[in-house]
């Protein structure tokens, strides 16, 4: 049988942006790395056409398509790491991620990932499109964010999860706690993000610069608010950049509890939280050792039966003290 071939055009938003880019933000699963292998192998073209340059920018209307790879032998080594699982059948998985698990095997976290864990309960079964240290994986959460996770156990899974990813037909809905109260309590953050050119682990907020961001789009709702001190916010995903609810919330002026990365000043924290008048509270916020975010639900349209399917995840013990 012939190999499936995923197929995206490029929209006016994404145009200027380098093909390798492109392709590893929208064809998921994939890393850049693993872009350029497809690239210089001819498993991504551009209008059919296999010979071009990583660093070629796209244009709007271009179709850039993607040849499924083969399956490459995977360097982790099942662990027997229990999981919570939310639903399985032979084309997909739903996990509810535990805080603390990183996803995928990589520097300084080479075993006890979720990926180990998949490889000992699925056993081959696991699509291997993203690659080595990657099988299954469509798409990603931070190690200390909790939550709702799909996987692909097979290539055409994987294909068809990857596109509803790069067209948007799937639905990833987040919970936060943030410091202060949102004005207006609902709203949509439009601001594209990029590598923090001052720390390479973070991202940024940036403006005017096609070469060095993405486009990125929030639409958060306040769910609940806490004696002025912090609130619960409801985040849509309707881009899905790298850090993007956290960086997004900072820029609006409500940095998430616990955020090691992009956190309230510590004065900040100190004033809103003395707005509370239970002392233990304000201690637990002050002192939450992860950013407080957790993945609450995701939809998606199930790749052979065609049925939307929709899966929330319980909110983890030490958000629940808090709301």
């Amino acid at each position: 049988m012939d190999k499936e071939i995923i197929k995206i055009i490029v929209k006016g938003e994404d145009a200027g942006q380098r093909v390798d880019r492109f392709c590893a933000d929208h064809f998921e699963g994939l890393s850049r790395e693993r872009v350029k292998q497809l690239i210089a192998n001819t498993g991504i073209r551009i209008k059919n056409v296999p010979s071009f340059k990583p660093s070629t920018l796209i244009e709007e209307g271009w179709v850039i398509s993607c040849q499924i790879p083969e399956a490459e032998d995977d360097d982790p080594v099942p662990e027997n790491i229990p999981l919570d699982i939310l639903y399985e059948d032979a084309d997909v998985i739903v996990i509810n991620k535990a805080v603390g698990m990183v996803v995928h095997p990589a520097a300084g976290n080479w075993t006890g990932t979720l990926v180990n864990a998949l490889l000992y309960h699925c056993g081959d079964t696991l699509s291997g499109i993203g690659g080595v240290k990657r099988p299954g994986i469509v798409h990603r959460l931070d190690k200390d964010t909790s939550g709702v996770m799909m996987v692909a156990k097979s290539d055409h899974a994987h294909a068809h999860l990857s596109a509803q990813l790069a067209d948007r037909t799937l639905s990833r809905i987040y919970h936060a706690l943030v410091w202060d109260v949102p004005i207006p309590p609902v709203g949509t953050i439009d601001l594209a993000i990029g590598r923090d050119h001052k720390n390479r682990l973070k991202q940024a907020v940036k403006r005017g610069d096609a070469q060095v961001s993405r486009h990125a789009v929030t639409h958060y709702k306040t769910l609940q608010s806490y004696g002025e001190a912090y609130s619960l916010v409801e985040c849509r995903l309707e881009t899905g950049r790298t850090h993007q609810i956290r960086v997004h919330m900072q820029a609006k002026g409500h940095p998430l509890i616990g955020d090691p990365l992009y956190g309230a000043q510590k004065t900040l924290q100190i004033s809103r939280a003395g707005r509370l008048e239970d002392d233990d509270l304000k201690q637990t916020l002050l002192n939450f050792p992860r950013q407080a975010l957790h993945a609450h639900q995701i939809s998606f349209i199930h790749p052979v039966t065609k049925d939307v399917m929709t899966f929330n995840a319980p909110m983890p013990d030490d958000i629940a003290l808090m709301v």
